[in-house]
């Protein structure tokens, strides 16, 4: 299992908990653009 770098020099997906809206960006989001809710990097295990 390899780890998710936590500084990125490339974009990286993130997906709203709320909307499902997914955003790809170098830099992390700290709401999502479209509800304001809670974004998660894709790239990280739900476990």
């Amino acid at each position: 299992m390899r780890d998710v770098n936590q500084e990125p020099e490339e974009e990286t997906p993130y997906e709203c908990f709320d909307c499902g809206t997914i955003v790809v960006t170098e830099d992390k989001p700290t709401a999502c653009p479209e509800c304001g809710g809670e974004i998660r990097n894709r790239l990280t295990p739900i476990e």
